[in-house]
C-alpha cells in the first residue's frame, strides 16, 4: 500500500462510518418508539439535553426536511454536522497532503484553538438553557418536538 493510501485510510474509515449511521438513520425512523435508547437526560429530569432530538433532526435531514430538522434540534443542524464536515474535510486534506500534518489526528478542540472552542461550549449552554426555557414563547421552538 503506497504512503498517501495509507494516510487515507483513518479518514475515509471514519467517512465510511459517518454515512453508513446515516443512512441507518435514513431507513429507520427514530419518531418510532423502540429502536433507539431514550435520552437519559431526558429520561430523568424530563429536561432536553444538547442532543435531545438529534437523531430525529439527521432522519428528517436525510428525507430533505430541513425545517422538521431544526424543529427537532437546531444546534444539531446549524452547528454540530457543519463543524463535523468541514473538520473531517480538513483531516482528510491535510492526510492526502501528507506531511507531519497530514499524519495525527488532533482532536477537535486542539485544532479549533481555545477561543472558537470555549465560544462553541457558551453555544451549547446558551442552546441547553434556551430550549428548557419552554414558558417564553420566543425560546418554545428550540425544545425538542416529539414528531
Amino acid at each position: 500500500m503506497n504512503p498517501r493510501a495509507r494516510r487515507m485510510v483513518a479518514p475515509w474509515g471514519i467517512g465510511l462510518a459517518a454515512m453508513s449511521a446515516v443512512g441507518y438513520l435514513a431507513a429507520v425512523d427514530p419518531n418510532e418508539p423502540g429502536h433507539y435508547p431514550l435520552c437519559p437526560t431526558k429520561a430523568l429530569t424530563g429536561l432536553d439535553c444538547p442532543g435531545c432530538g438529534g437523531l430525529r433532526a439527521v432522519h428528517s435531514l436525510t428525507h430533505l426536511d430541513a425545517v422538521g430538522g431544526l424543529g427537532h434540534n437546531a444546534l444539531v443542524v446549524l452547528v454540530v454536522i457543519p463543524l463535523a464536515v468541514f473538520m473531517w474535510v480538513r483531516w482528510s486534506r491535510a492526510a492526502w497532503r501528507g506531511g507531519a500534518h497530514g499524519v495525527e489526528l488532533r482532536a477537535p478542540w486542539q485544532a479549533m484553538g481555545p477561543a472558537l472552542t470555549w465560544s462553541l461550549v457558551g453555544v451549547i449552554l446558551a442552546f441547553t438553557v434556551a430550549r428548557n426555557i419552554g414558558a417564553v414563547p420566543v425560546f418554545a421552538w428550540l425544545g425538542s418536538t416529539a414528531s
